[in-house]
């Protein structure tokens, strides 16, 4: 699948400013992994928060967090009362006039795509109740969140992006307060297929694999009983360091050639054991450095 539309782009924050995101739109259309997507880079994350609390909200984060907490978001849908909704435009016009930058993000989906996405998961939409169809549902709660859908900084359309896809172009989006190369390690499994925005892939499945102890296989890269084992190879203890002398050298190129979004893959046959435990590994090493690198386990999500 091709990577999003130059037109979905989203502002780059200035870190001097608080900013508060509101992530809104359709049930189905992708806000909780973009509010994951931000709580991975450091926004204090509140989901489904009543419309009247958000003045409160900004003040107490900072207050609790001695000013250095000025980045926000919150999820907002119509599990919301209706008035709740009906006042957004007034609460978030009140707050961007106190000072507070305010970013009113909607996403978006079209109805077949919902439809699927809810038959495939079996979730019950907010809005589906007793006597009331899917698509009745999703047609009414379109109907009620239209005024928010008008007044949004941007309208992000889901239909034709995977999960990765829109957490990249969140987290791509909002990354830079600190105007630097932001690095998504991600592990993945080869058998179900490459990532499709991963700019390097490494292969990892030429180490020692923890699947064939029994009392390894239910657990991850994550756990320290893999962990262990994998440090006690030393063909993983040169492979993580080839990887991240490599990783050295290369990735200033990057920052130079003004590149702000780099995706480092890494994948093993099941995508649980030595792909998650070299992501880790790597990730902790860059934020000794860095202030911006995310972790995404495909195949632990």
């Amino acid at each position: 699948m091709s990577e999003p539309a130059p037109a979905t782009t989203l502002p780059t924050l200035d870190p001097d400013a608080v900013h508060l995101v509101v992530l809104t739109g359709m049930s189905g259309g992708g806000k909780t992994v973009a509010l994951r997507a931000l709580e991975d880079l450091e926004f204090y994350c509140v989901d489904n928060l009543p419309t009247g609390l958000l003045p409160q909200l900004v003040p107490a984060v900072l207050k609790n967090h001695g000013g250095r907490q000025r980045r926000i978001a919150v999820g907002v849908d119509v599990r919301n009362p209706g008035e709740d909704l009906e006042q957004m435009p007034v609460v978030l016009s009140g707050l961007a006039a106190s000072g507070v930058q305010v970013h009113l993000i909607f996403l978006d989906c079209r109805d077949d795509v919902l439809i699927k996405r809810y038959s495939e998961t079996r979730r019950r939409h907010p809005l589906a109740l007793r006597g009331v169809s899917l698509a009745d549902a999703i047609a009414n709660e379109r109907r009620l969140l239209r005024p928010l859908m008008a007044i949004a900084e941007r309208v992000i359309d889901s239909s034709e992006l995977n999960v990765h896809q829109l957490r990249r172009l969140v987290a791509a989006g909002y990354a830079q307060a600190a105007a630097r190369l932001t690095l998504m390690f991600q592990s993945f499994a080869f058998r179900r297929g490459l990532p499709l925005d991963a700019d390097f892939v490494f292969d990892a499945r030429c180490l020692p694999n923890p699947h064939w102890k029994p009392e390894l296989r239910p657990l991850s890269g994550k756990d320290a009983p893999v962990r262990e084992f994998l440090e006690a190879e030393p063909l993983v203890a040169e492979y993580y360091a080839d990887t991240a002398r490599w990783l050295d050298a290369w990735l200033p190129r990057f920052e130079q050639d003004d590149r702000s979004y780099v995706t480092i893959a890494i994948g093993c046959t099941g995508g649980r054991h030595r792909s998650v435990y070299l992501v880790e590994k790597l990730a902790a090493h860059y934020r000794a450095q860095r202030e911006s690198v995310l972790t995404f386990h495909r195949e632990l999500e």
